[in-house]
């Protein structure tokens, strides 16, 4: 109201629907599509006013979000704990003596495997030799034909709507921090060894590694733990944040 900006002009420039701006002022936030958006609003709005996003959205964390589980548990004394864990493992075995049973084990393998080689003829007939070759040559080229697995994920999403996306790799490093994206936008195509991904919807097309991913639709975020070979999804709890 200072800077006498009318809310339909923030509504064009930030793509926030005029009726998210008004409940963002009056903190009604139950009013909001998803608890996913509350904070994307906030930076999207707070960095179109000029304010201090980071602050604004600590202030948000302080006032309204209640502390994960994690957090409220009690740290139990450290000599408390140390000795819970040595009740635990129970009696512990030298190391010198699992190094000798290891020791025998070979020895008593390698004898029996060469007995059983002098047991056997030596005479072999050109017929197994030729059997064996052909066993060989088939098993090489079976091998070369045989795709190598991927090592890495690439991911690739295009928005059919409007959709918020959160995309982390494996280490936590954020490769797309809690952006909006309409239909037509383009959204970068990531690649690591693993990707954590959270969605506010299903308005978006996904391919993992060239093959299509149908996103079910859901009350509430999406989120999947995508590595070679499995795409699995996450419960809410264990979902990425960006915020």
């Amino acid at each position: 109201m200072r800077a006498k900006i009318d809310i339909n002009e923030v509504e064009a420039h930030t793509k926030i629907r005029a009726k998210y701006l008004r409940a963002i002022e009056n903190e009604e936030w139950d009013l909001l599509p998803g608890d996913v958006y509350v904070k994307s609003f906030l930076r999207t709005y707070g960095e179109f006013l000029g304010l201090d996003t980071r602050q604004l959205l600590d202030d948000f964390r302080r006032r309204y979000e209640r502390p994960p589980d994690h957090e409220l548990r009690p740290i139990a004394p450290l000599g408390r704990e140390r000795e819970r864990d040595r009740g635990s493992r129970g009696p512990l075995i030298p190391p010198w003596l699992l190094v000798g049973a290891v020791l025998v084990a070979v020895v008593v393998v390698l004898y029996f495997v060469g007995n059983g080689t002098k047991n056997k003829t030596s005479t072999t007939s050109t017929t197994s030799a030729g059997a064996s070759h052909r066993h060989r040559h088939r098993h090489r080229a079976g091998s070369t034909k045989a795709a190598a697995k991927p090592h890495t994920v690439k991911l690739e999403l295009v928005p059919t709507g409007q959709v918020y996306v959160c995309l982390v790799n494996g280490s936590g490093k954020q490769l797309i921090p809690g952006q909006i994206f309409n239909s037509g936008q383009t959204i970068p195509i990531e690649t690591a060894r693993k990707l954590l991904l959270t969605l506010g919807n299903n308005a978006v097309k996904m391919k993992v590694n060239g093959a299509n991913v149908n996103v079910s639709a859901s009350s509430s975020s999406i989120g999947y733990e995508l590595v070679p070979g499995s795409n699995k999804l996450l419960p809410t709890a264990q979902q990425p944040r960006c915020a």
